[in-house]
């Protein structure tokens, strides 16, 4: 499959049903654990504030995300529209993960994402914490990818 790089649909400005398009887009990306596809998505010169960490431009964005692949394993990812406005779209997510230890989180946050003309986002800052959780406190047991589409939502599972 062939991605167009510089427009990525739904475009802004968004309406209700086109933000929750282009959040479940970015949850599925990232459910692949595929750095390089995942970095298509943004534009080539995007501005990222992760955490503490801040990154410039794609090639960037694909050595972050192979370093945070390699550390989060058996990563599964929900994201859930908060708000929007014209090309702007705020995210809140969680995600599990355990570290090669074995030692289970939870990782909560917010993004604030910015989108130009052609549906490319060109600013990402995301606001992160982790919690320490026992295996048998997981919420998310879907094979490693997509979420399908009837498990239940960040609001269904009370996070």
């Amino acid at each position: 499959m062939s991605l167009d790089q510089h427009h990525r649909p739904p475009f802004p400005p968004f309406t209700w049903d086109t933000a929750i398009q282009k959040v479940r887009l970015a949850e599925d990306a990232w459910n692949t654990r595929d750095p390089e596809r995942v970095s298509l998505a943004y534009t080539t010169d995007s501005l990222w504030r992760n955490r503490s960490e801040f990154l410039s431009g794609r090639e960037a964005i694909v050595g972050f995300l192979r370093r945070k692949w390699e550390k989060e394993l058996n990563y599964r990812l929900i994201k859930e529209l908060w708000a929007f406005h014209g090309a702007r779209i705020a995210v809140r997510f969680a995600y599990e993960w355990h570290d090669d230890s074995g030692n289970w989180f939870r990782s909560y946050g917010n993004e604030n994402w910015e989108f130009d003309g052609g549906g490319l986002m060109r600013r990402r800052i995301a606001s992160i914490n982790d919690l320490p959780i026992k295996e048998s406190e997981r919420k998310y047991h879907w094979p490693l990818g997509r979420r399908p589409d009837a498990h239940p939502t960040l609001s269904d599972l009370g996070l």
